[in-house]
């Protein structure tokens, strides 16, 4: 991004103040735009999210909706998390855009290839679970039950795990930036994460265990790209100095 796009100027506080709420009211803007245009396909998007449980339901099955309320609530519900998971490119910049001014040159020129970074990170780790994780622990739960039992998820229920698995796996994916920030300033070195390496591997699976259904499947589905996200942020951080 170009510096010019930026003013360096220093501002005084009732400035900053002013431009920080501008930025904010931009941000719930940009929310709000994008929710109005998504909620006619509420239930579209609702049919997306669902379709890796229910191209695996038992013949004769399907989600059901336990609560009066569900049936609008649930999909209303996920067009909104949906609206700020599209515009969160958006609401970054607004944050760049205000506190850029108050960066060096040398941080500014790391900080953002960064940011650009975490937001396509975050975004990968949401595909990979809806791609591959999904699939793949929903027909684990869907096979293991008793014969005589009928799997019937309500959609609220499902929304909420569904969320819980996305927020997971696209925090995990960012691994490498926390690593390469950890680096870039100086609190440790490619070097001395590299020799924590056990200690991380096990507390990756430990995160796996926590932030997933309670199944092997899930949590080493989680915790095997943490390990080798973070020996991806060590590769990156080997090429960085400490800025003076």
């Amino acid at each position: 991004m170009s510096d010019d796009l930026i003013d360096d100027t220093p501002q005084p506080l009732i400035s900053h103040l002013t431009e920080l709420r501008d930025r904010l009211l931009r941000a719930v803007l940009a929310v709000l735009v994008a929710f109005i245009v998504l909620f006619p396909f509420a239930n579209d998007i609702y049919a997306i999210v669902s379709q890796p449980l229910r191209d695996l339901l038992p013949e004769g099955s399907s989600m059901i909706a336990t609560e009066v309320a569900s049936p609008f609530l649930t999909p209303f519900k996920l067009t909104l998390v949906t609206a700020v998971f599209l515009v969160i490119p958006y609401i970054l910049f607004q944050v760049w855009a205000f506190v850029a001014p108050g960066m060096y040159r040398n941080e500014k020129k790391i900080a953002f290839p960064l940011l650009a970074s975490s937001v396509l990170l975050f975004y990968a780790g949401t595909a990979f679970a809806y791609f591959i994780v999904f699939p793949l622990i929903f027909a684990f739960f869907t096979s293991v039950g008793p014969t005589d039992v009928t799997v019937m998820t309500d959609i609220n229920r499902y929304l909420d795990f569904v969320l819980k698995i996305f927020f997971a796996f696209g925090v995990a994916f960012e691994i490498p930036i926390a690593a390469v920030i950890l680096i870039w300033s100086g609190v440790t070195t490619a070097e001395s994460l590299a020799k924590k390496r056990p200690w991380i591997i096990v507390g990756c699976f430990i995160a796996g265990m926590l932030l997933t259904p309670p199944d092997v499947i899930s949590q080493s589905l989680l915790a095997i790209p943490m390990w080798l996200l973070f020996e991806l942020g060590i590769f990156f951080g080997r090429s960085l100095t400490k800025p003076e």
